[in-house]
């Protein structure tokens, strides 16, 4: 895999992103970094974020491409710095789609999943490599385009994935119209967010309605599962657990939640959101 997390401190993270290395907010890491600071000097971008959410990019010896391709997750992705610091992929999501790859290579069925707020599609495009019939979603068409330019990466995974550009919650209502079920549903909801057509989510408003509607898209007939993560101060792992105990229910359940985390190359741990999973006989 073609990046690592190499240290964390002092509210930043040290990365390696194929041949690229840089410094991001991690504004978790409150305690002091690893690596010496001639190592952290070592950059080809910093991001600094300010007041208003979004940020600036500092290069160093000329910057990087507009775009590269890295291997992650076992797929070919295409990697963008952004204007909010990102890079079109969040790693702290990769134990979930390995749980869930693993779930579909041990289906003697094709697995119907939906990926909701799918960002950039890396979890879809590793999730169709493994066999699924994968749905992915997102309000954001520049989010489609990006995943879309990602699968011509692959030649390998097949190019069934169903593109949505649209809102979240007029998709699933639809879909409960047209009578569309699924076997697994990954979301990762953010905290505010527009729809295609401006329509405002608030995570603490909206979610139990989110999941109001998941209820009736998922296929209770088979075995089924549900993740919900998130990055929402006050949305605990054992608050994400409960959301989905409320809301999914079947002959039996096993239901898990904790911190999605990234592991440095020392093997600690650096937290980054919290998720559930229930798995539904």
């Amino acid at each position: 895999m073609d990046y690592k997390i190499l240290d964390s401190g002092n509210g930043m993270k040290l990365e390696q992103v194929g041949p690229y290395r840089f410094a991001r907010p991690a504004m978790n890491a409150f305690w002091e970094p690893s690596l010496t600071e001639k190592e952290w000097a070592n950059v080809n971008g910093t991001f600094k974020r300010d007041s208003s959410g979004g940020g600036t990019w500092k290069w160093k010896g000329g910057g990087v491409p507009e775009s590269w391709v890295i291997n992650f997750s076992d797929v070919n992705i295409i990697v963008k710095p952004t204007n909010f610091g990102h890079l079109g992929f969040f790693a702290e999501h990769l134990k979930s789609w390995n749980w869930v790859n693993e779930e579909i290579k041990k289906s003697e069925d094709e697995l119907k999943i939906l990926n909701l707020f799918a960002y950039s599609g890396v979890g879809s495009l590793s999730m169709a490599k493994a066999g699924a019939k994968v749905t992915h979603l997102d309000a954001a068409k520049g989010m489609i385009q990006w995943g879309r330019e990602s699968l011509e990466q692959n030649p390998d995974i097949p190019s069934s994935i169903r593109w949505i550009t649209d809102d979240v919650i007029k998709f699933l209502q639809r879909e409960i119209r047209r009578g569309n079920k699924y076997n697994g549903i990954i979301m990762d909801p953010p905290s505010f967010g527009r729809g295609a057509q401006g329509q405002i989510w608030k995570m603490e408003e909206n979610v139990n309605e989110l999941l109001d509607l998941c209820a009736q898209v998922i296929d209770t007939e088979n075995p089924y599962f549900v993740i919900l993560s998130c990055h929402t101060p006050g949305f605990s792992p054992i608050i994400l657990e409960r959301l989905l105990l409320k809301k999914f229910s079947g002959k039996s359940q096993v239901s898990t939640s904790g911190e999605m985390e990234m592991v440095e190359e020392s093997g600690q741990s650096l937290p980054a959101g919290a998720f559930a999973r229930i798995e539904v006989q």
